[in-house]
């Protein structure tokens, strides 16, 4: 009984031992705001810096705010450092996805990080989402908490992008995984979407199911970004033929360090998954009685969630048909979990 506490400091020893060698730094190319980004919504919100390489995006009682990448991209590495709203922060969202329902409204891909604000005290959590040719009945959900207080510093919080696979890294740690598969059909996101980044007021939904509001006494909420990546192919997502132009670029993306999970990072996958996962759309029996097709049932994960794809806490993951404004109500999780 006596080699138990040293046991458990060995595994804690490792798991973050493991999770630094898995964020070594990506060899990244930064760009400043306006070389990649425009303005959005929330008019006097969005506040960039003086050398212009990092905005901050500003919630208050009257709008929230947002920016949009210039280009769409047949593919790409979307990345930037994010540093989230403190203190009370019940019902704010911030979201950083690539999305086309701008262009194609009914038929949109999306790929979604979303934080869900807390009460004062409690850890920010937040949700990755997949959709791709219109498939908002069939949510991919997955939510997390993190092992750091994401409104202390920057931490860099990156989307992957290619034909084969997608991978969601929080500082270069790989925390999921969609390998694409031909059961999938359009469900795989395969059209040209530009990278956007919001804040706003989900108070109907974001924190324990709505039950906690914004309060704006609390405002302004302040989410900034910096240190930019936008590495893909500008495409116009009305010549899609013209996607064919992209494959010297497809190649020297999917060549890069990002694009793969080493073993070690997978371990770091595999031990973030186990730790802070508390909600997968794959162990939701009673919502999908058959997984999709790119879900990997792992007994161990399979145990912890049994059948509704979550641990004894989480949000709420109702679905509704009720579609909104994209801007600023911007991801289509968004107008999934309001109910």
């Amino acid at each position: 009984m006596g080699q138990l506490p040293v046991i458990r400091n060995f595994s804690l020893f490792f798991f973050f031992f493991s999770f630094f060698c898995a964020a070594s730094s990506f060899n990244l190319s930064v760009i400043s705001f306006d070389q990649g980004y425009t303005h959005l919504f929330g008019e006097g919100n969005l506040v960039r810096s003086s050398d212009g390489r990092s905005v901050r995006l500003l919630l208050d009682r009257y709008t929230g705010s947002g920016f949009i990448s210039a280009n769409l991209y047949n593919h790409g590495f979307f990345s930037a450092n994010i540093k989230l709203p403190s203190e009370y922060t019940a019902g704010v969202v911030v979201a950083f996805y690539t999305s086309n329902g701008d262009v194609f409204e009914k038929t949109h891909d999306e790929l979604d990080f979303e934080f869900l604000g807390n009460v004062k005290g409690k850890p920010w959590r937040f949700q990755t989402n997949v959709y791709g040719n219109g498939s908002t009945s069939r949510g991919r959900e997955e939510r997390y908490r993190l092992w750091f207080d994401p409104s202390k510093e920057f931490h860099r919080y990156s989307i992957l992008w290619t034909a084969k696979n997608i991978i969601f890294y929080v500082d270069e740690v790989p925390i999921r995984e969609v390998i694409r598969n031909e059961a999938m059909g359009g469900d795989y996101p395969s059209k040209p979407m530009a990278l956007y980044a919001t804040i706003w007021d989900a108070s109907n939904w974001a924190t324990s199911g709505g039950k906690y509001k914004v309060d704006y006494n609390y405002a302004p909420f302040v989410s900034e970004f910096s240190d930019f990546v936008l590495d893909g192919c500008p495409a116009d997502p009305l010549q899609l033929a013209s996607a064919g132009g992209c494959s010297d670029k497809d190649a020297e993306l999917e060549s890069n360090d990002y694009s793969a999970i080493t073993p070690l990072r997978r371990i770091s996958m595999r031990k973030f998954r186990q730790k802070y996962m508390y909600y997968s759309y794959c162990y939701d029996t009673l919502r999908y009685a058959t997984p999709l097709p790119e879900c990997v049932i792992i007994p161990s994960e399979k145990r912890r969630f049994k059948d509704t794809g979550r641990l004894k806490f989480g949000g709420s993951h109702k679905k509704s048909s009720k579609r909104r404004s994209r801007v600023p109500v911007a991801t289509t999780s968004d107008r999934q979990a309001a109910a």
